[in-house]
């Protein structure tokens, strides 16, 4: 009879667990979808068999625990979420649950449109003007924002001129030098991507922007003599 009893019980906790994990259609419809992290970086939202698992920062399987029926925990972020529409602007949200009963809440992360991408999505896909656009307007809302650093922008165009990518090097340092036109050193590099690249005219041009800015340059004054002759 005990363990009779022991069976009865293990099975409804195995049944409640397995109807806890499902999903609506509704639910999966609703939260489904890309998520604006910071002004930068996405939070991707999908499901496998009904099951909510989530792309972020190169993890491309997480899978949040359900708690109830619109509340997950995210380990990998160490917070609790729920999935929210927020009245004032009928956009969905991710939200962090409040750790405390008194915390405002706050919409954290918007849903973005089905076409909707952030610049580095745009920079991915060869895409640099809409980069750039995407980029400026970051810069205008917070200059100190840092997907716009000057320094990660640098670092990332030579990257792309060690692995001999030259014309996606140009165009990081490009959008750098829209980003920065007062930095000598955006010049410099993009002078270097262009010598590197075999536009030697484009090398003399950058290279002597930079020095219009930095005087004191002298590699710039020994290449552009170099290449002009």
């Amino acid at each position: 009879m005990k363990f009779k009893s022991f069976i009865i019980i293990i099975c409804s906790f195995i049944f409640f667990n397995c109807s806890n994990n499902t999903n609506t259609p509704e639910f999966i419809k609703k939260a489904t979808g890309r998520y604006l992290y910071n002004s930068d970086e996405i939070v991707e939202v999908y499901f496998q068999e009904s099951e909510l698992y989530m792309k972020w920062r190169g993890a491309t399987n997480i899978r949040p625990l359900k708690v109830d029926e619109n509340t997950f925990f995210v380990k990998e972020m160490n917070e609790k979420i729920q999935f929210l529409n927020n009245l004032s602007n009928k956009k969905d949200y991710i939200v962090l649950v409040q750790k405390e009963e008194n915390e405002d809440l706050v919409y954290n992360f918007m849903k973005l449109e089905v076409n909707e991408n952030v610049p580095s999505e745009h920079l991915k896909n060869n895409e640099f003007d809409k980069a750039t656009k995407g980029y400026l307007t970051i810069q205008k809302n917070d200059s100190l924002d840092s997907a716009v650093d000057e320094n990660s922008f640098n670092s990332l165009g030579y990257r792309k001129l060690r692995d001999e990518n030259f014309q996606e090097a140009i165009e990081i340092f490009k959008i750098n030098a829209v980003l920065y036109p007062n930095s000598a050193n955006v010049y410099d590099s993009l002078a270097e991507a262009y010598m590197k690249s075999g536009d030697t005219l484009q090398a003399i041009t950058n290279y002597k922007k930079s020095l219009t800015i930095d005087s004191g340059n002298a590699r710039a004054k020994k290449l552009i003599e170099k290449l002009e002759k």
